[in-house]
Parts: structure tokens; C-alpha cells; sequence
């Protein structure tokens, strides 16, 4: 999660802010919170907000350890839009789609090979 802060983005994106955060704590569970706020471009403060949401909802969990936490994502949760749980689909499977669009440009990037849509989510 380390590495340059990519260059300032206006307008609307496809992934909310709850989704970027539980995103970069899938990357790493033991992510600071100032981390995660660089890595999404986001206060401390909204993190702080995001995360709160995120475990009052049941999707994220964490266990203090000394002065850091390691958080703990809930996978079997079925997302919020009612659409996506009427299908079914839960945070496992978004993680599981992230993961692999960011497997494909890491490999890109390491052969120049042309990237494959995502599949679908599905039941």
C-alpha cells in the first residue's frame, strides 16, 4: 500500500469510498488508518467515519494490538445494494474481482499484455 499517491480525481467513480477502504484493508489488515487515508485519497477523519460504518453494519471487525489494529473482514456478508443481495453477492466476491483487476495490471505492467474484462459477479 506504500508508493505514490496518484494524481487528484474529479468527478464521480464506479467504487464508493466504503469500497476503496475495505479494498486497501483487504490489501493489508493491519493497515494504519493514515495509510489507508493516503492510499484512498481520503481525511483520517472520513476513514475513521468509513470503518465505524463498516464494523456497525457487520462487514469489518478488528482486534487491538498494543497501539495498532489488525482488522478483519466479514466475507460472507451480502453487499447493501438491494439488487446485489438479491443475488447473492457478497464482499468476498467484490474483494475477489478487485484482487484479480489488480493481478492483471501487476502483470501488465511486468509483460505488457492486454488486460481481460473482469467476469461478472455472480450468484
Amino acid at each position: 500500500m506504500h508508493g505514490a499517491v496518484p494524481e487528484p480525481h474529479t468527478g464521480w467513480t464506479f467504487l464508493t469510498n466504503h469500497a476503496r477502504v475495505l479494498a486497501a484493508i483487504a490489501e493489508d489488515p493491519n493497515s494504519r488508518i493514515r495509510d489507508i487515508a493516503a492510499y484512498c485519497r481520503l481525511t483520517e477523519r472520513a476513514v475513521q467515519k468509513i470503518i465505524a460504518d463498516l464494523e456497525q453494519d457487520g462487514y469489518l471487525s478488528h482486534t487491538r494490538q498494543g497501539r495498532s489494529n489488525t482488522y478483519r473482514i466479514e466475507q460472507g456478508v451480502p453487499l447493501r445494494h438491494p439488487a446485489e443481495v438479491e443475488a447473492g453477492v457478497t464482499v468476498a466476491e467484490l474483494l475477489s474481482v478487485l484482487a484479480r483487476h489488480d493481478a492483471q495490471r501487476s502483470q501488465e505492467d511486468t509483460d505488457g499484455a492486454r488486460p481481460q474484462p473482469p467476469r461478472p459477479l455472480t450468484a
